[in-house]
């Protein structure tokens, strides 16, 4: 039997947008402790797409995040001796998760050519993630094809 539930640590909202996916995505942003860069580059980053979009740079990233969070995965599951990839539905807060660190990593690797500054790449990635395009959305999917292309392994799933 596994031990006791977790308790989730209760998330502030952000200052601005009052919302805790903000929160969430400035955390991750965040390297070295430092919050308030973190929330510059957040801001900066949602201004950006304000200008652009011509939306509520919120609603936009929400939509992002419902575009890149994946339904199912693959885990790796030892059975006699041998790893299978096993397809598993992903869990609610998993979801959330997944979704943001995969924006965050795909905005971090665009190349410098075209933008100067961190925010400026994660305002794209988030405006591409909501048009159902861009490296986020990539990731999602190649999720999704391995979890499709292992569903022979499902019967193994605990």
């Amino acid at each position: 039997m596994r031990s006791k539930r977790i308790n989730r640590k209760e998330i502030e909202k952000d200052p601005i947008y009052q919302s805790e996916l903000v929160t969430k995505l400035t955390n991750r942003v965040m390297t070295q402790g430092k919050k308030t860069i973190a929330q510059n580059h957040v801001y900066k980053a949602f201004e950006i797409i304000k200008e652009k979009t011509k939306k509520d740079p919120l609603e936009v990233f929400e939509k992002a995040l419902e575009n890149v969070k994946p339904q199912m995965e693959v885990r790796a599951r030892r059975v006699g001796g041998a790893a299978y990839q096993v397809p598993m539905p992903v869990r609610g807060q998993r979801k959330e998760t997944l979704a943001v660190r995969w924006i965050i990593k795909a905005a971090q690797a665009r190349p410098n050519k075209t933008y100067h500054h961190f925010y400026e790449k994660l305002a794209s990635e988030i405006m591409d993630a909501s048009k159902k395009e861009g490296d986020a959305i990539k990731r999602k999917e190649d999720t999704q094809k391995m979890a499709e292309a292992n569903k022979a392994f499902a019967h193994f799933r605990w």
